[in-house]
């Protein structure tokens, strides 16, 4: 027994070395790439943002498969256990929790920096910069486009909630399936995928030092080109602020209240942080989130490969906050009056719409414009905050994922126990 023990034990030594050996590697290329940027080498600039846009479409091209597979298996082997809707409640709880948690944060962050309104001037110029054809679509249409009318094309236009419904009732089929060799080999068939899908994966994961290096790079050149140094003081404050106090201040103690370490889960939660980040789509760092969920932080892989994919399109705490803080900033700016019970409904309706986004690059910007169009408000606005919303996107989605993290470890110990 105790010769079990320190053989556990030099492993594990092993295992968290390798981890430390992997996360300075990757500080290393941050560090390397955000030097690179600042040189302002024309060719340099365009090298890197060729190999980001590579990583990039790379993760998005896994993230489909990845979503489908993870949900039908992990439904069709666990579809009648008890575990699957213990595992869900426990997923929807903790992702309703920590949405309105965000949202909250948001609103009294508003309230109390009170941002003033913009120059009438400044709004209608901002107008050439919105995405008319956008501004047209209405979130009824945002909801209708989420049902599937035919089986390809949620796969070819990365339809992610579409994917997800489509997977769900296959890994639902599948499990009420009477058990036969049919049954079992196309179950044994969807994990042989499933495995193979894990094992391109690890050679992306292997390969992301150069991917830092580039998309670090590219944040670099935009920041000294100025394209992200613009402005709109306590608007963006409150963003911000309300993206630093989630992330740093809630969700730990959410974990803290569940007995999970915060700094340790963070730590070892990192690199999925990182790359959602640089790539701003929760969507496309999931097969690197999932991955990290079982091998760092050790997570049970019926619990990752069940609430990740579903936290990728509903826990969108980063999306909720701006949601809600850019709606209140435009009905304000457009004379609309905000009592204490309007700025509560639009907290509901900011926490709703991000339930309904897709984990995407800008699809908070896409799906505030829809909301906006529809109450008349002055959308000039959304095209003054169109060139700072890297920055936005960047940090919500890593809190996103951060978030998506947390509900994963909080589960999995609430199903250990």
């Amino acid at each position: 027994m105790n010769t079990n023990n320190t053989m556990n034990n030099i492993a594990k030594g092993k295992n968290n070395k390798k981890q430390t050996k992997q996360l300075m590697l990757w500080i290393g290329a941050l560090v390397v790439g955000a030097a690179l940027g600042m040189l302002g080498i024309a060719w340099l600039n365009g090298l890197m943002n060729f190999i980001a846009t590579v990583y990039t479409r790379l993760f998005q091209l896994l993230a489909v498969p990845t979503i489908a597979l993870a949900v039908m298996t992990t439904l069709a082997s666990l579809g009648n256990q008890a575990d699957t809707g213990k595992i869900f409640r426990h997923a929807i709880t903790y992702t309703l929790l920590t949405t309105f948690a965000a949202a909250a944060v948001g609103l009294v962050l508003y309230n109390v920096i009170a941002p003033g309104n913009l120059p009438a001037a400044l709004v209608q110029s901002g107008m050439a910069d919105v995405p008319q054809n956008l501004g047209e679509t209405s979130y009824y249409d945002h909801i209708l486009g989420v049902i599937p009318n035919n089986i390809v094309k949620p796969f070819a236009d990365g339809n992610v909630l579409s994917i997800l419904m489509l997977a769900a009732a296959v890994g639902i089929a599948l499990a009420k399936m009477p058990q036969n060799d049919k049954k079992e080999v196309v179950v044994k068939g969807l994990f042989g995928l499933q495995d193979l899908l894990f094992m391109l994966i690890h050679g992306l994961i292997w390969a992301l030092p150069l991917g830092i290096v580039a998309f670090a790079a590219q944040l670099s050149a935009q920041f000294s080109a100025g394209i992200v140094m613009a402005s709109l003081g306590k608007y963006v404050a409150v963003i911000l602020g309300g993206n630093v106090i989630q992330f740093f201040i809630v969700l730990p103690l959410f974990l803290l209240a569940r007995g999970i370490n915060p700094f340790r889960t963070l730590g070892r939660m990192m690199p999925a942080v990182l790359m959602a980040l640089f790539t701003k789509s929760s969507a496309a760092t999931l097969p690197v989130t999932m991955q990290t969920a079982e091998e760092r932080m050790g997570v049970s892989s019926k619990v990752s490969r069940f609430v990740l994919p579903i936290c990728t399109t509903i826990n969108m705490n980063g999306c909720a906050a701006f949601i809600l803080v850019t709606s209140l900033f435009l009905m304000q700016n457009g004379g609309m009056e905000l009592p204490l019970t309007t700025m509560i409904l639009w907290l509901f309706i900011s926490v709703l719409s991000a339930v309904g986004n897709a984990g995407v690059p800008m699809g908070c910007y896409f799906l505030t414009l829809s909301l906006m169009s529809g109450v008349n408000a002055p959308i000039g606005i959304m095209g003054i905050i169109l060139p700072i919303y890297t920055i936005i996107d960047m940090i919500e989605t890593a809190e996103n994922v951060w978030s998506d993290s947390c509900v994963c470890a909080m589960v999995d110990k609430d199903m250990k126990r």
